[in-house]
């Protein structure tokens, strides 16, 4: 598609003097002349050269509107060569013009000879088209087009193409197919055909040219339904036009991650110092956006002389280079796995699974509750009881063992605050337990009645070693939680069970079972191309404190709270719920969380508002992980 960047306007013709050339024997050669006509046509400003018949405002107005249509492309014109007769009487002026064009890297040179003929003592130069371009006519001005490049693909794991051109429908009313008077009835009627508000279309289709199309929805081949396509021939002026446009596999795949194509706004052609103009699509948002100027590629170029009939010849052309693709680690059955999982969950929701052995993140899936918001990689909130494996890893140091004995009270209170278990606690895992069943029944007071073997910076540490509370610049938005250094006493209690103020994302608990998984830091990536970011220094995970993590959560499946994993097929299923309190109902509403580890795979889940981590996120990490294990997903 061509998108001419102005109006065409009438020929350029001129007759300029120079003046400053004498007939004496001092006087500047022709040379001079020709460059000062070089400077003045790479400044655009002709109006204080000397014109044979004509003032220079009037010169300048004519080159002006000879080259509008170049936009705002940048010239430079310089002398290549100048042949004086030996009569002195004229010469050849050979002239390079160098157009830097708008909106692309490509560039016009070419080569224009312009004679001049001296008259007393000015030099002037001989009105011809030529000056402006070699093979420019009477009666021709220039106009510059651009071509879209083909945009980069999306792809996912195995080079599958995740975000590639796809065929769509464009439902419109063609103006020029019905008569004003019945525009604003077809309006309505195709508006409530396709599903959009009949008054705003109707409006825009009114104030629109006369000879417009005005788009009302594109929507997806597979997405228009019988009706629409039956329904839409019987409305005056009503078409649907055949396109492609860049599109993932469904409407919500990945799309808070993804993000969005779309045209330009006038805030980013501002912003664009030239890139974008009018009528341009560009990524508005998530990886199309801060990746756009790879997928994007570079726009091919057309310079044609346009005729005051609207006829035109192309002079110069230069083709679209195609954009990059844009290598992700997703995987597409699990990430649709993932989706489906969360499609019908109202409040907000997660899910993110990670292979621990590289730190590919193969899902990142946020739920239509999210409305948009990448709650997966950026989503910040307490993590409750899955904050334990941290815990667990800082009294492990302490010197604590799975057998140690530890009190888990059904109740104990902090400087006046009390703490609690879980309303479902199982009774018999009260009283005096080891430390492996307090993590496998998630005892709240067994882990605060510990806090005085582990100072606040041992947990931060301790969060550190497994991924979390760490940034990493991973080449899109995302959230790795925090975990303070300081605290009061009741701070430092409810941190021990992921509250107060610790925050971490679905992303980043995702990162702690994967480094449980692997005995090692891991740092998540997702775009393949870019070298994996390296563990931020501290202390290290070491292997035997991995195993005894793993034996840890290992229990919580065997012996404790997700014992509904037991069955999964495959390798041994790790986990750890998690339910975490928030605002300022009585009873507070909780955040339901469950993290995972199948093999080699490390999944969080998260679900805004829920009942428990075994009861709201459970079934969905169950689900996805007998999913992610069956070949058909």
């Amino acid at each position: 598609m061509k998108t001419h960047r102005g109006p065409a306007a009438v020929v350029l013709t001129l007759a300029v003097a120079l003046s400053g050339c004498s007939t004496s024997p001092d006087s500047p050669p022709a040379s001079e002349a020709a460059d000062a006509l070089a400077t003045a046509l790479s400044a655009g400003h002709l109006e204080k050269l000397r014109f044979v018949g004509q003032s220079g405002a009037a010169a300048q107005q004519r080159w002006l509107t000879t080259v509008e249509a170049m936009g705002d492309s940048q010239l430079k014109v310089k002398v290549a060569g100048v042949t004086e007769a030996d009569d002195g009487t004229s010469a050849t002026a050979k002239l390079t013009y160098d157009w830097d064009l708008v909106g692309t890297e490509s560039g016009w040179t070419y080569e224009s000879t312009t004679r001049l003929t001296r008259r007393g003592d000015e030099w002037l130069v001989e009105p011809d088209p030529t000056l402006v371009a070699p093979t420019l006519r009477a009666g021709e001005t220039l106009a510059l087009a651009q071509e879209a490049a083909p945009r980069g693909d999306i792809l996912g794991a195995g080079g599958v193409r995740l975000v590639t051109d796809r065929r769509v429908l464009r439902f419109g009313i063609d103006k020029t197919r019905v008569r004003p008077g019945q525009q604003p009835a077809s309006a309505s009627r195709l508006a409530e055909l396709v599903g959009i508000d009949p008054g705003d279309y109707a409006d825009r289709v009114r104030v629109a040219g006369e000879q417009a199309f005005v788009e009302a929805i594109v929507l997806r081949e597979e997405d228009v339904d019988a009706r629409m396509r039956n329904g839409y021939p019987a409305i005056r002026g009503a078409v649907a036009l055949p396109d492609k446009v860049p599109l993932a596999l469904t409407r919500e795949f990945a799309r808070p991650l993804f993000g969005t194509v779309g045209p330009v706004t006038a805030e980013l052609i501002k912003k664009s110092d030239g890139a974008y103009d009018i009528g341009d699509e560009a990524g508005l948002s998530g990886l199309e956006q801060r990746y756009d100027e790879t997928l994007r590629g570079t726009p091919g170029v057309v310079v044609e002389a346009v005729d005051a009939k609207g006829g035109s010849r192309e002079l110069f052309a230069a083709k679209p280079q195609a954009g990059q693709p844009l290598r992700t680690t997703l995987h597409e059955r699990l990430q649709l796995v993932a989706e489906d999982l969360l499609a019908e969950v109202g409040p907000a929701s997660a899910l993110v699974a990670i292979r621990p052995s590289d730190g590919a993140i193969l899902a990142a899936a946020s739920g239509p509750g999210s409305n948009g918001y990448s709650t997966a990689t950026v989503g910040t909130y307490a993590p409750g009881s899955t904050f334990k494996v941290v815990s667990s890893l800082a009294l492990l140091r302490a010197g604590v063992k799975p057998t140690t004995q530890v009190r888990c009270p059904a109740t104990t209170v902090v400087d006046g605050k009390s703490f609690k278990n879980y309303d479902d606690y199982p009774s018999d895992g009260l009283g005096a337990i080891s430390f492996r069943i307090a993590v496998a029944n998630s005892c709240n007071t067994a882990f605060i009645s510990e806090r005085d073997k582990v100072s606040q910076p041992d947990i931060a540490d301790a969060a550190a070693a497994l991924g979390l509370g760490v940034d990493h610049d991973l080449g899109f938005p995302a959230y790795f939680g925090a975990v303070p250094r300081s605290a009061t006493t009741t701070g430092h209690a409810a941190t021990l069970i992921g509250q107060g103020e610790v925050l971490a994302s679905p992303m980043a608990m995702a990162v702690v079972a994967a480094s449980v998984a692997d005995g090692n830091t891991v740092v998540p990536r997702l775009l393949a191309d870019d070298p994996a970011d390296k563990p931020s220094a501290g202390t290290p995970l070491t292997a035997n404190e991995g195993g005894q993590l793993r034996a840890l959560m290992r229990a919580v499946v065997t012996e404790g709270s997700g014992a509904f994993l037991l069955d999964v097929p495959g390798a041994p299923v790790l986990a750890k719920t998690g339910t975490a309190e928030f605002g300022e109902r009585v009873p507070p509403q909780t955040h339901a969380w469950m993290i995972g580890v199948h093999g080699d795979l490390a999944v969080a889940v998260f679900v805004d508002i829920g009942d428990s981590g075994s009861g709201t996120a459970g079934p969905i990490l169950d689900a996805f992980l007998r999913g992610a294990a069956s070949p058909r997903g």
